[in-house]
């Protein structure tokens, strides 16, 4: 157990803003062993973010008077909080991906644009949309009523996008691991920001993440019916599936935008799906 919360810990420092200083930092340590153990708790960190992402919702909602785009302003400023809350870690990714398999079809000149820390006209339209997307169905998820089926209880959509936004952040996150299993990492080791997970995770380390992942699931489910989350879960999980197949082709492998690009996307298609099941 104590390996796990210094494992978990690490995680938090490495994947958000949140401070592990001091004496804190003594007792967790640091070793590259460790670094790449602690990406078995990349859902886990989903749980940090999403969790804030979800409150800043629910504040809003609550602060402000009940319109038509209450659900919208809540929607934009729980993203701001989880793009501070992050460092646009993962946005910053998929940024990247976009402007290098966006500005050259040659494998290595990709690679080679999606080291540079300038953002090109690719990334900044596949960040404009992708923000855009994320707070709409946001937005759309919040502004409608459903019904609790088995109690038949109104879950009014504050509650249900707040499920929804702490969820869509923990699977999103789980998902990418996957990636790193089933692909090489083909990043410049040496320099690259996901030097932790360059090596391929155990298949204990993915049972953790998606032990982190059914227990979000499980309480989830108390507020978002079976049905729509399997919908909501399945098209994440195409998701990834169609860019693992655009990764394999384009880069034989995978870098740490790559992973940055796939939790954003599948993101946004957990999301998606969501919506389309309602």
């Amino acid at each position: 157990m104590i390996r796990f919360i210094r494992h978990f810990l690490l995680a938090v420092q490495f994947f958000t803003r949140i401070p592990v200083t001091g004496r804190l930092a003594q007792w967790v340590g640091f070793s590259p062993e460790m670094l790449r153990a602690s990406a078995a708790h990349f859902p886990g960190i989903g749980f940090v973010t999403g969790g804030a992402a979800a409150a800043v919702f629910a504040l809003v909602s609550v602060l402000l008077p009940d319109t038509a785009f209450t659900a919208l302003v809540a929607a934009a400023l729980s993203t701001v909080a989880t793009v501070w809350l992050t460092g646009g870690f993962h946005e910053d990714g998929l940024a990247d991906v976009a402007d290098g398999l966006g500005g050259s079809y040659d494998r290595d000149r990709a690679l080679e644009i999606m080291k540079d820390s300038r953002v090109g006209a690719f990334g900044a339209m596949a960040l404009v949309l992708a923000l855009l997307c994320k707070v709409a169905l946001l937005a759309l998820l919040g502004s409608v009523e459903v019904v609790a089926d088995a109690e038949e209880i109104p879950a009014f959509g504050s509650w249900y996008v707040c499920a929804a936004l702490w969820l869509g952040h923990v699977v999103s996150r789980g998902l990418p691991l996957v990636m790193i299993r089933q692909l090489a990492h083909v990043g410049d080791t040496a320099t690259s920001k996901s030097k932790p997970l360059a090596d391929q995770i155990s298949a204990v380390g993915l049972g953790v993440a998606f032990l982190w992942c059914f227990g979000a699931l499980a309480l989830a489910s108390h507020v978002i019916d079976a049905i729509n989350l399997a919908f909501a879960c399945a098209l994440s999980v195409l998701a990834l599936l169609a860019l693992l197949r655009f990764f394999r082709r384009r880069l034989q492998g995978f870098t740490g935008d790559c992973l940055g690009c796939t939790q954003q996307v599948c993101e946004i298609a957990f999301y998606l799906g969501l919506a389309a099941s309602l």
